[in-house]
């Protein structure tokens, strides 16, 4: 995760979002099953969690971060929480989350 955690996102556009702040792992699977993302706030302050299901991020390499298919509104419509808090990930915020960017329930 130290490789991940970090890396800038982007818009198809080419517009920055954010950056990651970290990964959450599966605990039965195994597998990655987000990866957080920091957004909006100023100098560090107010800044606020998007989780983003894994299978919306590409890599571009020469960005040298990831691209999701999302622009800064619909961003703003997410579930999200605020730094420092962490929501209760159970089945109905996964579905919730899922729902939202329309990708399948894990």
């Amino acid at each position: 995760s130290d490789r991940v955690e970090g890396t800038d996102v982007y818009s198809p556009a080419g517009d920055k979002l954010g950056s990651i702040d970290h990964v959450m792992i599966d605990k039965l699977s195994g597998q990655v099953r987000c990866a957080v993302l920091e957004f909006g706030g100023f100098l560090g302050l107010g800044e606020e969690r998007y989780p983003l299901p894994w299978s919306m991020l590409t890599y571009d390499t020469e960005k040298e971060g990831y691209v999701v298919p999302l622009d800064k509104a619909k961003l703003e419509g997410a579930p999200r929480y605020n730094a420092g808090e962490r929501p209760e990930w159970d089945r109905e915020y996964d579905r919730k989350v899922s729902t939202y960017y329309g990708v399948p329930v894990v």
